[in-house]
């Protein structure tokens, strides 16, 4: 575990992957918060414990009348490399129960999407699973959009726990999208806990997914229904948000009467003190569930008990989870397992590469999409490659490509100045050194990023089939629909003459799955598209 970083009267600890690796092995890490006047800004030590987290309660955490159980960013319903999978978050619920704890398992925002099982299934599964899991609480994050609001609803009525949703709002009621409480107080004994569930309104949900649907700014959104909480007598207040951690810090600087932020967005373990406020992020994949023992002393402090729980092999699953798991993972089977064409090189889908650099992956995808479209060039935002790994060479299943691009999007084919496209490349890199996912992997066009350069002015010497791109002539360009729409900032191509527009564009896995069938045998190496200097 990374060692615990100071600033500025906050305490963060960020466990990385490589600490997570060392968790998975060892004990759990416990801390415990109180929320008094003031707030310590010395380093946090967590207490290792060899016991089972519902095992042995003593003390003043066995005093909490309610044990959090907090997951976010939870992709895949099996485990991972080892770690995580719904069924063991379902057995740690059960066990903390059958020990006389109050378990309340929350999930703070996207899991309905991207995965291979959601490209099929549209997050069914998702909901499904965490019926049987025993999820209690949800909010909104910005994946549960990827399907469109119509999708979402529908997930929403299926779901057996409840959804917090304090700043989507559904255009058609004027009230929380799906029937979702904009607020709710509930009692755990005799705490009364008051939940405000937050979305971020960034354009990482482009305008095309909200065809009746309203994302407020949320920070004002919780000001308007934090007093009713105060009203309805909550001791404690739980912000449930799906917020970039800096929005987060904001809210309950903002806010003090925050007590807990249960938070998602960042894909790393993220534990952190604020004015009075803790604010817990559990990584992805339910790989770690932060556990938070609340509880309110007489006098007025908030405790708040955390422990980190790594999901390993260790926890037994559920079987009635297990089962559901087991149906659509058998569902699946069948359709995703034929085999498309073979890799005959390693395809690097790491996405701290594909966000800083070419690789033979994004030239693939790249070329999918300009091939499907019959473009001069493309553009693909290197977000859209998913994977986060590097595809060992053999056999390509379909099962494979659908992982490599999970979405629903699709090709639009736009023709626009040479002009536009320098411009568009110029704010794809604008983030460099910095992994981002606006970087662009790109085909039927090389070029050199000055990366010391000014932000906007940092690419050079573009070249279109050998020749220098000639800023006044019109160019035929693919890109994802994500990208036309204003995704990851790329708000130059909406004012772009539209060849083919997204109600007519293919499906870019339908796109990527057509190359490999008609090449067989993918070769593809890294060419020099992208030079860095």
């Amino acid at each position: 575990m990374d060692r615990p970083r100071i600033a500025r009267g906050w305490i963060a600890i960020v466990v990385a992957a490589i600490g997570l690796a060392a968790a998975a092995a060892a004990p759990s890490l416990r801390q415990a918060f109180g929320s008094g006047t003031a707030v310590s800004s010395a380093p946090v030590a967590f207490e290792e414990q060899s016991e089972s987290a519902a095992s042995h309660e003593i003390g003043p955490r066995a005093q909490a009348p309610v044990t959090f159980l907090q997951l976010n960013d939870v992709y895949s319903m099996v485990p991972i490399d080892g770690l995580g999978g719904l069924a063991r978050v379902a057995t740690q619920k059960q066990q903390l129960a059958a020990a006389g704890r109050t378990p309340f398992l929350v999930l703070a925002g996207d899991f309905l999407s991207p995965s291979v099982a959601s490209s099929v299934f549209k997050g069914e599964q998702m909901v499904a699973a965490l019926n049987a899991a025993g999820l209690d609480l949800a909010t909104l994050g910005n994946h549960e959009f990827d399907f469109g609001d119509d999708v979402l609803i529908q997930r929403m009525r299926e779901s057996r726990f409840t959804w917090v949703v304090s700043n989507v709002i559904d255009t058609n009621t004027s009230r929380p999208i799906g029937g979702a409480a904009a607020y709710l107080v509930k009692t755990f004994g005799p705490l009364k806990v008051g939940f405000i569930g937050l979305c971020l309104n960034t354009d990482e949900i482009t305008p095309d997914k909200l065809k009746h649907t309203r994302i407020l700014d949320p920070i004002a959104a919780a000001g308007e229904h934090l007093p009713a909480l105060r009203r309805e007598g909550a001791d404690v207040i739980v912000a449930v948000t799906h917020l970039a951690f800096a929005t987060d810090r904001e809210l309950v600087e903002k806010y003090p009467e925050i007590d807990l932020v249960i938070g998602g967005h960042e894909h790393f373990l993220i534990t952190a003190t604020e004015n009075r406020a803790l604010i817990s992020k559990s990584g992805s994949d339910a790989k770690t569930v932060a556990r938070i023992d609340v509880n309110k002393q007489r006098h007025g402090t908030v405790e708040r008990f955390y422990e980190l729980l790594p999901m390993t092999g260790a926890i037994p699953d559920d079987p009635r989870t297990a089962e559901v798991i087991k149906s659509f993972e058998g569902r699946l089977s069948s359709e995703l397992e034929a085999v498309v064409g073979t890799a005959r090189v390693p395809l690097d889908g790491v996405s701290s590469h594909l966000r800083t650099a070419e690789t033979n992956l994004g030239n693939l995808v790249a070329d999918a999409i300009r091939a499907e479209a019959g473009t001069e060039l493309a553009i693909v935002n290197s977000g859209s490659i998913r994977g986060n790994r590097v595809f060992a060479a053999g056999p390509l299943t379909r099962r494979t490509l659908i992982e490599i691009h999970p979405f629903d999007n699709v090709i639009v084919k736009l023709s626009m100045p040479g002009r536009v496209v320098l411009q568009a490349l110029n704010s794809g890199v604008d983030r460099l050194p910095a992994a981002a996912g606006m970087f662009p992997q790109v085909s039927g066009l090389r070029f050199v990023v000055d990366a010391a350069a000014p932000p906007g002015s940092r690419v050079r010497d573009v070249q279109v089939d050998g020749r220098t791109l000639e800023l006044e002539r019109t160019y035929t360009v693919a890109i994802p629909d994500f990208i036309f729409r204003g995704g990851d900032s790329y708000t130059m191509f909406a004012s772009q003459h539209v060849l083919v527009g997204p109600e007519a564009g293919t499906l870019i896995s339908l796109a990527i799955e057509k190359l490999v069938a008609a090449k067989r045998d993918i070769t593809q190496q890294i060419e020099g598209r992208i030079t860095l200097r």
